[in-house]
């Protein structure tokens, strides 16, 4: 377990990261923080389900027909509840986008550790 929440916690930096800095050059570019969320978060999953898949979980003997849309339900699931809070800290709060944006990506990040581990990447051999 202490080597998988290692791998998770360097795999989610790595694709909050991401994430993070796709909106932060997509709202410059013009696009609402809310419109930038979506591209960045399709960015982002790749980094996610790659990683979780060969280092967290160390699931290659998991089917992708399997993990892929498990991980993506979850991933999807994470990014709706990170879309709805993000839009409520930027309508309710004094919060800078970026600041928000943060608070958002970490507050996902239990969630799809415990359903990635016992849903999407647990499974038998393709």
């Amino acid at each position: 377990m202490t080597r998988e929440l290692f791998w998770f916690g360097v795999v989610g930096v790595s694709a909050m990261a991401t994430h993070f800095l796709a909106v932060a050059a997509l709202v410059p570019a013009g696009l609402p923080p809310l419109v930038a969320n979506v591209p960045a978060f399709l960015i982002a999953f790749q980094v996610s389900y790659w990683g979780h898949r060969r280092l967290t979980f160390q699931a290659g003997h998991v089917a992708h027909r399997q993990a892929l849309p498990r991980f993506f339900a979850i991933a999807s699931l994470g990014f709706a509840v990170n879309e709805g809070l993000y839009a409520l800290l930027l309508e309710f709060t004094p919060l800078d986008y970026r600041a928000a944006l943060f608070l958002v990506l970490v507050a996902v990040a239990v969630m799809t550790f415990v359903l990635g581990k016992f849903w999407a990447f647990a499974g038998t051999a393709p």
